[in-house]
C-alpha cells in the first residue's frame, strides 16, 4: 500500500500570509504520527517564479537540509519558471527544458510531469514529456503500478477560471494511457479546489489550493475564498491497484 500526501498551489510570494499558510500545512504533515510514503506538490509553488520564492519553498519543504520526514516530490505549474525552479528549489543547473522526475516507492512509482508552457497559463504535456513518460513506464518492473502527477487537469472542472487555462491536446495523454494500463490514476492541481473526476478511464484527483480556495459558480460571485482553511489530500494506492483519496483542512 502506497500512501501519498498531496498539496498544491502554494503561490509563495514573499508575503506573511502565503508563508503562514504554507507553514501551517507543512507543520500538520511533519507532525503526522505515521508519515506518508511521500509528499506530492503539484505546481504553482511560486507566485512570480523568482529565485527568492523558490528559496523560501526549499526551506519550508525541507529540500535543502533534508529535514522532511519523507520524500518531497514536486512539479511546475503555470506560475513557475523553469530556470529558477531548477536552481533555487532543486539545487540543479538552470535549464529551459521540461522538469520531469520519476520516483519508485514501496508500492508504486510516481512520475512528476511538467505540464507548464513557459509564458502561458494553459498547459501541455509536450512531445518531449510524453516520450519521457512512455520510456519511464516501459522501464518499470512488471506489475508495478504508477501514478502521473502534473499541474493542469486534463478535463473541464465546470468553473470558467480553471477551464479557461486547460491542458492542451488531452487526446495525446489519452492515447498514452491506452498503451499503459499500469497507470492507476492522475494527480493534479491548478484549480484551487478539491475535486475528483475521470479521464480516459482513470481517476483524476485535483488537490486543494494552499493559498486560497476556488468558489464554484453556485457558491457566489466571488471567485477566490481567501478565508477558507488550507487544504490537503491523502491518496492511497492499495495492493489491488485501487486509488482512494481523503481530503482534509488545516485550520
Amino acid at each position: 500500500m502506497l500512501v501519498l500526501a498531496h498539496i498544491s498551489d502554494l503561490h509563495l510570494d514573499g508575503t506573511a500570509r502565503a508563508t503562514e499558510r504554507a507553514r501551517r500545512v507543512r507543520d500538520r504533515l511533519w507532525e503526522l504520527p505515521v508519515p506518508p510514503d511521500a509528499l506530492l506538490v503539484t505546481g504553482d509553488i511560486a507566485d512570480h517564479g523568482t529565485e527568492a520564492e523558490y528559496e523560501e519553498a526549499a526551506r519550508l519543504l525541507g529540500l535543502r537540509d533534508g529535514s522532511a520526514p519523507f520524500p518531497v516530490l514536486t512539479c511546475p505549474g503555470n506560475h513557475d519558471s523553469r530556470k529558477p525552479y531548477r536552481k533555487a528549489l532543486l539545487g540543479r543547473p538552470a535549464a529551459d527544458g521540461p522538469v520531469n522526475s520519476a520516483h519508485v516507492l514501496d508500492g508504486g512509482a510516481v512520475l512528476m510531469c511538467d505540464s507548464s508552457i513557459p509564458g502561458r497559463d494553459d498547459g501541455e504535456l509536450d512531445a518531449e514529456t510524453c516520450a519521457w513518460i512512455e520510456s519511464t513506464l516501459d522501464g518499470l518492473d512488471d506489475g508495478l503500478p504508477a501514478l502521473l502527477a502534473f499541474h493542469h487537469p486534463p478535463v473541464p472542472l465546470h468553473h470558467p477560471l480553471p477551464d479557461s487555462f486547460p491542458l492542451r491536446a488531452p487526446e495525446r495523454l489519452a492515447d498514452l494511457l491506452a498503451r499503459h494500463p499500469r497507470v492507476a490514476g492522475l494527480i493534479t492541481g491548478h484549480a484551487h479546489t478539491p475535486a475528483a473526476t475521470t479521464f480516459a478511464g482513470r481517476p483524476v484527483l485535483v488537490g486543494p489550493g494552499v493559498t486560497w480556495t476556488l468558489r464554484l459558480p453556485w457558491e457566489g460571485e466571488r471567485i477566490a475564498d481567501r478565508d477558507a482553511p488550507v487544504g490537503l489530500a491523502f491518496h492511497v494506492l492499495d495492493d489491488e491497484g485501487r486509488l482512494t483519496s481523503h481530503f482534509r483542512v488545516v485550520m
